[in-house]
Order: C-alpha cells, then sequence, then structure tokens
C-alpha cells in the first residue's frame, strides 16, 4: 500500500513532463490497434492494465522491483509502437501509470 501512495507522489512530479511527449505515440498505436479485430486489441489493453501494480512498484523502487507482468507490457509496447522502442523502461513504467 506504501508503495502505491509513493509512487504517486512520485508521478506527481514526473509524469506530467514525460506524458505529453510519450501520449501521442501511445495513442497512436491504441488507435491502431483498435483498427483491428476488436480481441486483439482488448488483449492488447489488458496486458498493458495488468502491468499496472508492477509499474507501480519498478517506479517507486527506482527499478530495482521488475514484475512478469510489468516485462510482458514493456516487450507488448515495443513490438506495437516504434517510439516504445526509443523509451526507457521507467519512461514506459510512468506511462503505463499515466494511462
Amino acid at each position: 500500500m506504501s508503495r502505491l501512495i509513493l509512487a504517486g507522489v512520485l508521478l506527481a512530479f514526473s509524469v506530467p513532463v514525460f506524458a505529453g511527449s510519450f501520449a501521442g505515440s501511445s495513442a497512436g498505436a491504441s488507435s491502431a490497434g483498435s483498427s483491428a479485430s476488436s480481441g486483439s486489441s482488448s488483449g492488447d489493453d489488458k496486458v498493458v492494465v495488468q502491468a499496472r501494480e508492477d509499474a507501480a512498484s519498478f517506479v517507486a523502487s527506482d527499478g530495482r522491483i521488475r514484475g512478469a507482468q510489468l516485462e510482458a507490457a514493456l516487450r507488448h509496447l515495443r513490438e506495437k509502437d516504434e517510439s516504445a522502442r526509443k523509451a526507457s523502461d521507467m519512461q514506459l513504467a510512468q506511462a503505463i501509470l499515466a494511462r
């Protein structure tokens, strides 16, 4: 519980700067995914949504705690979005939390 609170505080200071630059590219990936079959886009969203708790732990621990669901979401985002390939793990974890 305290990790999530710490993650929220950290995000309040770091996400606004990053979210603006990544939001356009992640939104583009989402809309591209939604033009495919609805089953695949909902599966795509599910991978990222399920990684939120792992992403919060990762951000709150300054990258020391890496969960399996976060790893799957990072891999998924990088497969689907060119700008995600260039982003750090921390930037992507913050973007997952900002969704």
